[in-house]
């Protein structure tokens, strides 16, 4: 059947601010949908209130409506617009709800609103654990034990009758919020009444606790005429008791025996037909015993795109959002095609001819005092995900992607030696559990004792006793004598050329250069689908070690990789999501992509992130599934050959890349490495701004204890230390005596050993504001934006609420912020973009900092102004325009206001007061007409309450 001519406009509801358990897998799905529907002619109108993702783009729908995601705001969209339809599932657990809130209110109704891609009974049964329960037993479908509780009383009968240990769950919440496993019961009275309060209708579902056994998740699509097919298979290396998102997961499952796999299937399409009629994507999660029997009782099931979906989507190149708005629309899978192959049907399931590792990425630090061990709760910001042919290779490129300063699994020097904290990190599930197995095996303990503290599957510790016991075969090697096979195996396990070095005692140059000689070099391989069976027609690549074949005398390795003779610039990526870093860098990323592409280039972008859009399968011309990691870029660079490579949008994961990039000669497009580490050279940059005579505050530098309270004799407290080369404010302080100072500077060495530590006269009660600019190589400058924060100086800019434009800054202070950001740009010899921080005292404005590349503002800046800002700024980097070529035209009536989201409810007893650390994980826009409003009052009454010295 093709798709309903009826349907002329969607509405599609984002996911809003990103929070810890609902990221930008979202926006990535919901992009793709909204390309999905408009490739069909249909107008596609979309409410989100998160500027900082390429979604909510003005160019990304037909109507974009920035405003918070309330039935209020539903209610003003539906009066202006003509919407035939809803699709609620692209925007997780928030659209979801906001839908059913929409229907409770009969707002569907009232205004003819179909709802597509799933119903509310789906819903309903999949989110209300009891009637969920009920049909499970009526399709006989088992589930652990467990009852549903809507008070206190209720709850405690319940433990009585199961016994411990238990899991709770809260109904209605994203992210696993108010779920906790309770072994015993002086613990059990707080969590239970904690689960109670954070559901939105006080329901939670209490289980049997089924520990130790294995969870598995499949992804399915199924349309209107009920045809189904599973999109992936995904194992989670991390038994029954972690959360899904912050599980370590893997793809094909890799412990599952085949008719224990075809029960799983038949069970998942069962369960998917039994819960409404309704054609799209859904995930559905299971528990396997651990034993021969592997028997298999169902968790949940989701009717919408989920977290995993964007992980299936990448690990696959099956665009499981892109498919699954087609079959809301109408559409069954046999009458769409493979996106990948173009030539085979969207009914034929993917293969996987290679293996994929997801690892979630923490931000801890943040979060002074919280509790680090993992379980039902779900704690993690980002994810990462490495491809391979091996899981161990997999498991290493992942590793690497990680950017927490580990050059893979082991074998760098920087694991734990200490027998007792090796078995508290295995027995309680820590972030790091990854890493410490290895350590825990290179000590000698068994993999019996690992399995019977983790319940980790034997298989996969087994694959870690093989890289420990090549680690030890080519350390008994010198770089000189180690034989090619063993070279050649420790790359095919995913060894960085760093750790291989490590293990001989050499350089890493030297195993680069004994690689070269031996002809051991990196090979590119499609990721198409189908396990190479038909032609990919998407160039979507990871790289891999192949054993050479000899033709005609040479010798030969398969790279699917065909370099063009067009002229090519590669984008560096920003990696993982984590606090300071968020989906603002992806943003700008993309529009890189295309700024590119429309300048003429072949665009190349290298990433390692599942959940955003620049690691789509058609952002760019070609895409590079690998880490952000030396080794691996300077491979594709060699292999591709660009012009150069732009690090000035990829946040400071791709910044820190660009010292290497200079040292071996690869051209840096746009703002030259030299300005890029003068910015961050304190004392250096301080040189500048007194030949230009801008004034900063007092501040000197200190490398320990010691300097740093000689220092502060001449600087006055309250100081401000902060150590250089760091995202998002990591590590900064204000002290306000020496004991603090000292305690802080001794802790930050002991965190980053070597750094170089920043010590400024925090000037109290200033006003802080900040610039964004575009300045091109003959010193033209455009300031796209000046926001000044509600909040006062020292609490870290991407925690205040940021004003476009300004609120309360005078014509002399406005004059001195334009004069000074056109005076840094030139000096700096900005070619792109820059932002500069100012702190407004006594009328006086001062240099707080300079970040000549895209900044954490500018999407904001951009969605506030309805300008591309970030094409403009690339065209300019490429040296295809100038400032001078662009006809500026922002428009904004009143003032935009950017609000930072946090997610202290996932860490209880944290202390969420505010400083100079950034702990926000997302943002949404604010639109008022003027400073009367009450919302401004609001947050401008409030701008003291939080911070913190």
């Amino acid at each position: 059947m093709p798709k309903n001519n009826k349907l002329k406009s969607v509405l599609i509801i984002g996911s809003g601010p990103i929070v810890i358990g609902q990221a930008c897998e979202f926006d990535y799905s919901g992009t793709q949908a909204i390309r999905s529907l408009r490739e069909e002619g249909i107008e596609v109108v979309l409410i989100n209130s998160n500027p900082a993702t390429i979604m909510t783009d003005p160019e990304t729908a037909d109507h974009v409506y920035l405003k918070p995601l309330t039935t209020k705001s539903i209610i003003e969209i539906l009066e202006i617009h003509n919407v035939d339809a809803v699709l609620p599932t692209m925007g997780g657990q928030t659209a979801l709800n906001l839908c059913i809130e929409a229907d409770d209110k009969g707002i569907w109704k009232d205004y003819n609103v179909e709802l597509i891609g799933v119903n509310i009974d789906a819903i309903n049964i999949t989110e209300d654990r009891e009637q969920f329960r009920n049909l499970m037993s009526e399709i006989d479908v088992p589930m652990a034990p467990q009852a549903t509780a809507t008070s206190f009383l209720k709850g405690k009968e319940i433990a009585q009758e199961f016994g411990f240990p238990l899991c709770i769950r809260s109904s209605f919440t994203l992210g696993g919020a108010g779920a906790a496993i309770v072994h015993k019961e002086e613990d059990y009275d707080e969590l239970l009444r904690r689960g109670l309060e954070i559901s939105p209708i006080h329901e939670v579902m209490i289980d049997k606790a089924m520990m130790g056994w294995k969870e598995f998740e499949l992804e399915l699509l199924r349309d209107k005429n009920d045809n189904v097919v599973i999109i992936c298979s995904i194992e989670n290396f991390d038994p029954m008791g972690i959360h899904t998102g912050d599980s370590i997961t893997v793809a094909p499952a890799m412990t599952l025996s085949d008719t224990t796999f075809q029960r799983m299937r038949d069970m998942a399409i069962k369960m998917m037909r039994s819960i409404g009629d309704f054609a799209g994507g859904c995930n559905v999660q299971f528990a396997v015993s651990p034993d021969e029997k592997e028997d298999i009782i169902a968790i949940e099931i989701n009717p919408r795109v989920s977290r995993s979906s964007a992980l299936a989507s990448k690990a696959t190149g099956y665009p499981i959002a892109k498919i699954a708005s087609k079959l809301a629309i109408g559409y069954h899978l046999d009458e769409l095609d493979n996106q990948i192959t173009k030539t085979t049907s969207a009914l034929f399931e993917p293969t996987l001819d290679y293996v994929i590792v997801k690892i979630p990425r923490w931000n801890f630090d943040k979060f002074e005092g919280s509790d680090r061990t993992l379980g039902l709760q779900m704690k993690a910001v980002g994810e990462v995900m490495g491809i391979g042919r091996s899981f161990q290779e997999a498991l290493h490129k992942a590793t690497q992607s990680l950017e927490i300063k580990r050059n893979g699994i082991g074998a760098d020097g920087k694991g734990y030696k200490e027998y007792d904290k090796i078995i508290s990190k295995l027995t309680h599930a820590s972030w790091d559990r990854v890493f410490v197995i290895y350590d825990a095996i290179q000590m000698g303990i068994s993999l019996s004792k690992i399995h019977e503290i983790t319940k980790i599957d034997m298989w996969f510790l087994k694959q870690y006793e093989e890289l420990y016991l090549l680690e030890k075969e080519i350390s008994k090697y010198t770089i000189e004598t180690l034989p090619k096979g063993l070279l050649l195996e420790a790359k095919q396990k995913g060894y960085g050329d760093r750790q291989i070095a490590h293990m001989m005692e050499c350089l890493e140059s030297q195993v680069y250069k004994k690689r070269q000689e031996l002809d051991i070099n990196r090979v590119y391989k499609l990721v198409d689908t189908c396990a190479a069976e038909f032609n990919a027609e998407t160039p979507y690549y990871y790289s891999t070690f192949e054993n050479n074949s000899i033709i005609n005398g040479k010798s030969f390795a398969d790279n699917e990789s065909v370099v063009s003779d067009k002229k090519k610039v590669v984008v560096l990526g920003s990696g993982p999501n984590r606090i300071g870093q968020g989906i603002e860098f992806d943003y700008c990323c993309v529009h890189g992509v295309l700024a590119a592409r429309e300048a003429g280039y072949e665009t190349i972008m290298i990433n390692c992130n599942p959940e955003t859009v620049s690691t789509d399968f058609d952002i760019s011309d070609k895409l590079y599934f690998e880490p952000i990691f030396w080794e691996h870029i300077y491979d594709i660079i060699q292999h591709e050959k660009p012009e150069g490579v732009i690090v000035q949008l990829g946040g400071q994961t791709a910044l820190k890349l660009a010292e290497k990039l200079e040292k071996y000669g690869i051209k840096i497009i746009g703002t030259s490495f030299e300005a890029l580490d003068l910015a961050e050279d304190r004392g250096r940059f301080s040189e500048l701004l007194t030949e230009l005579n801008i004034p900063f505050p007092q501040f000197g530098t200190a490398t320990n204890a010691d300097e740093a309270l000689t220092i502060a004799d001449e600087l006055d407290f309250p100081i401000l230390v902060r150590p250089s080369y760091v995202l998002g404010g990591q590590g900064m302080k204000i002290v306000i005596n020496k004991d603090d100072l000292e305690k802080h500077v001794v802790d930050l060495h002991r965190k980053m050993p070597g750094n170089v530590l920043l010590l400024d006269h925090y000037l109290d009660g200033a006003i802080e504001a900040e610039a964004d600019a575009i300045c091109d190589a003959d010193g033209n400058v455009y300031i796209i934006g000046i926001m000044e924060h509600i909040e006062p100086c020292g609490v870290h800019s991407g925690d205040s609420n940021a004003t476009l434009p300004p609120f309360n800054l005078g014509e002399f202070v406005m004059q001195q912020i334009k004069d000074h950001t056109k005076k840094i740009a030139r000096a700096l010899k900005t070619v792109g973009l820059i932002n500069i921080q100012f702190a407004v005292k006594d009328d006086m404005v001062y240099i707080i900092e300079a970040n000549p590349r895209a900044s954490r503002t500018v999407p904001f800046i951009a969605k506030a102004y309805q300008e591309p800002y970030v094409n403009y700024a690339t065209k300019v980097m490429l040296g295809d325009k100038k400032v001078t070529d662009f006809n500026f035209n922002p428009r904004l009536d009143g003032y935009a206001i950017k609000q930072p989201v946090f997610s202290f409810n996932k860490f209880p007893n944290v202390n969420k007061n505010l400083g100079p650390e950034m702990k926000s994980t997302g943002e949404s826009i604010l639109f008022i007409d003027s400073l009367k409003d009450d919302q401004f009052y609001e947050l401008y009454s409030r701008r003291k309450m939080y911070l913190s010295k």
